[in-house]
């Protein structure tokens, strides 16, 4: 186990155990502080008492509303505003809006609660209020205004303290409760805020739907121009651009079309015409005299003067066979054949010049037309990028026309919905006259009252200890200074009997009842001071305190007398150079004392006085002998303690306190055990271990403390655990 020093112990901070609570204890406490605990429970109590059967009685009806979830479809549109979602959040929501100042103002518009005493504290008798509006009645509009606005606030502020709206469970119902000094009034109130609450909905509805139709009203009147300005702008760009249709198609288009088809057949025309002259041209370009041309068999100038030739042919045959060849009718004949020939191929040529003509026009009429469709589809072409921007415009436009149709089709469904408005609740059941009344509930308020007071007594005990700095018990001392406990030294006055001498001076008294109580106590102090230190005998015993009053100079004298008593050789020491207790006590008065003797001015045995009562020997400090030198931590108070050591059984020293005086720190570390002492339940415990930590500083053997004036009655009664406490068990072993 780890080694802990005194300075540890005392410098420790205090742990409470739950584990190792003494509920005894805790008993104890209470019957210590029973006056506390009665006077702060009657303080919490009667109070509540008083204010329970003196207070207005209040009566509460309550009305129920439910959230409808069903709807009556009328008209199959969306509404404008829509029913609420029966959901958890919605109905506590909607609480929220039956606790809202605005329907709190509703009811009291409705029921003019601005007029009742009631609620309106301005219409109650105050004198002094009174007075003092008749002295300054004048008031300006505006703070006439500014109070009517105040007083309407406190009117409503004071309604809605009154009402109480909450959700039934987990239901759709809400229940709305109002109190009032009146039960009529309550019911006309409760069931007011229920009605107010359904025509709230129903003007929440109206309002959104007339907001909706004014905004759709000039909505759709602004998106028709929008139209008619875009239908405007499509047709005037078809205008300018050439961008009129028929049938699906431009203008342009159309026209290309036509233009393409007589194109293909100007060109199958040409290559017609190319063909029959190519062919021509080639069958006389191989000798032919143009018999045999397509175009001159189809010739009839050909065929008649073919058919001519064929005559004249067969005439000139005919003569051949008649007549030479120079015969005159021959060669006209002749003459006559030739000059068909000769129509003929001037007919031929006339042909192929015909078809060369032709083929010409053909070609001509082709590039016409081809440069016709050219141009057309340049046309085209400025007609397709403008088609781009038509496109657009005409996107827009339809767009316009569509949001302007959307919004036409809801105006006339919002405009249809204004007569038809639901409320998302009805009235469940209506608030009833109450027959007795809701506040204050007398049987509930005693109980609490006496909760109330229970805990404010409990409360002032717990603050009472908490500050407490005292000590009382063993356990006190052992828990918080963390030092032994060398036992407890009666007050005087708490061990004497009714009759007995209560005014007798302590240290007459050990002498005169040496098996009283009193005097055991320091039987046992000095036996718990010697063997304090194991396998070592201790001869000085130091006694000291942390400030005064705390009873070292009585307890030191006792001590050593109870010695002297039990045949010992004592003797006692007065190191107090400021206070001399020792003198006062005894009624010492010597010329001569320590300060002469540590001095070398007078001898031991010339100084020391003798106890005639007990035996013992006193070492006193002389009258009026001060000095501010240190004379106790010289050699020569070392000697004088060795010297007295030699000579006694037992040196008890009476130090002076340790907080205020340095001596005590000096004198400590001489002696073989030092004593503290605590007042009991009156030395600061932090006085206590400041006490201590010096001592331990100082490198002290500290006995350990010991409680003194302790009153043996009350630690009998109060001090469970605590030796004390079985006093009254023990008590017959004595006689005082």
């Amino acid at each position: 186990m780890q080694n802990v020093t005194v300075a540890d112990r005392v410098r420790r901070p205090f742990q409470f155990d739950h584990a190792h609570l003494d509920y005894r204890k805790l008993l104890g406490i209470l019957h210590r502080r029973a006056y506390l605990l009665l006077a702060a429970a009657l303080i919490g109590f009667v109070p509540i008492i008083i204010y329970i059967f003196t207070a207005t009685p209040l009566y509460t009806a309550t009305s129920s509303v439910m959230i409808d979830v069903r709807k009556e479809n009328v008209v199959d549109v969306n509404a404008v505003l829509s029913g609420l979602p029966a959901d958890s959040t919605v109905v506590d929501s909607e609480v929220r809006v039956l606790e809202s100042r605005s329907l709190a103002g509703r009811v009291v518009d409705a029921l003019h609660l601005d007029r009742d005493p009631e609620f309106n504290s301005r219409l109650r008798s105050h004198p002094v209020s009174d007075f003092i509006q008749s002295v300054f009645h004048h008031r300006s509009s505006d703070a006439a205004g500014a109070n009517d606005a105040a007083m309407r606030r406190d009117v409503v502020d004071a309604v809605l303290k009154r009402l109480d709206a909450h959700r039934s469970g987990t239901t759709y119902v809400l229940e709305i409760s109002f109190r009032s000094a009146s039960p009529v009034k309550a019911a006309r109130i409760a069931n007011s805020f229920a009605d107010q609450y359904l025509v709230a909905q129903l003007n929440d509805k109206f309002e959104a739907t007339r907001q909706a139709n004014n905004w759709l009203s000039d909505r759709v009147r602004e998106l028709r121009g929008q139209v008619q300005q875009a239908e405007a702008a499509v047709q005037r760009f078809k205008i300018d651009n050439n961008l009129m249709s028929a049938e699906g198609a431009t203008l342009t288009e159309q026209e290309i079309s036509g233009l393409n088809a007589q194109l293909a057949t100007a060109q199958a025309n040409q290559a017609e015409q190319e063909a029959r002259l190519s062919i021509a041209r080639s069958q006389l370009a191989r000798g032919s005299t143009g018999d045999d041309v397509g175009e001159t068999l189809n010739s009839p100038v050909i065929q008649e003067l073919r058919a001519q030739r064929a005559a004249q042919s067969a005439k000139v045959a005919d003569l051949e066979t008649r007549y030479d060849d120079r015969h005159p009718e021959l060669i006209k004949e002749k003459r006559r054949l030739a000059d068909i020939d000769q129509q003929i191929q001037q007919e031929i040529k006339r042909i192929i010049s015909s078809l060369d003509a032709a083929t010409r026009v053909a070609r001509q009429r082709t590039a016409s037309i081809a440069d016709s469709v050219s141009r057309s589809r340049g046309t085209l072409a400025k007609t397709n990028r403008a088609g781009v921007q038509l496109n657009e415009l005409e996107r827009n436009a339809d767009a316009v026309r569509t949001l302007y149709e959307s919004f036409l089709n809801r105006f006339k469904q919002t405009s249809s919905q204004a007569g038809v408005a639901q409320t998302d609740a009805r009235i469940l059941s209506r608030a009833e006259v109450p027959a007795s009344p809701s506040y204050p509930p007398k049987d509930l308020g005693i109980a609490l009252a006496l909760l109330f007071g229970l805990a404010t007594g409990l409360s002032a005990v717990v603050i009472a200890e908490l500050l407490e700095r005292g000590l009382s018990s063993s356990e006190d001392v052992e828990r918080e200074l963390g030092v032994s406990y060398l036992g407890g030294i009666p007050e005087l006055s708490s061990t004497v009997d009714e009759g007995g001498d209560r005014t007798s001076n302590p240290a007459d008294y050990v002498v005169a009842h040496p098996l009283s109580s009193f005097a055991e106590s320091f039987r046992t102090l000095r036996t718990a001071t010697v063997y304090s230190r194991a396998g070592e005998k201790v001869k000085t015993i130091a006694v000291t305190s942390s400030v005064p009053g705390e009873g070292k100079t009585t307890t030191a004298i006792c001590l050593a007398r109870v010695m002297a008593i039990s045949g010992a050789s004592v003797v006692v020491v007065d190191c107090d150079v400021r206070q001399r207790g020792i003198n006062s006590t005894l009624g010492l008065d010597p010329e001569q004392g320590l300060l002469e003797v540590l001095n070398g001015t007078a001898s031991l045995e010339r100084v020391m006085v003798h106890d005639e009562a007990t035996g013992a020997m006193v070492l006193p400090f002389a009258r009026a002998a001060y000095t501010p030198r240190d004379i106790f931590g010289t050699v020569a108070m070392k000697q004088l303690l060795a010297e007295l050591e030699r000579r006694f059984e037992y040196v008890v020293l009476d130090l002076p306190p340790m907080l205020p005086i340095a001596d005590a720190r000096v004198v400590a570390p001489m002696a073989d055990a030092v004593v503290m002492l605590v007042r009991w339940r009156k030395t600061d415990r932090k006085a206590a271990q400041n006490s201590l930590s010096l001592l331990a500083d100082a490198n002290a053997h500290i006995a350990g403390v010991a409680v003194s004036q302790m009153d043996v009655r009350k630690q009998a009664r109060e001090g469970y655990g605590d030796p004390g406490y079985y006093y009254k068990a023990y008590r017959s072993y004595y006689h005082d």
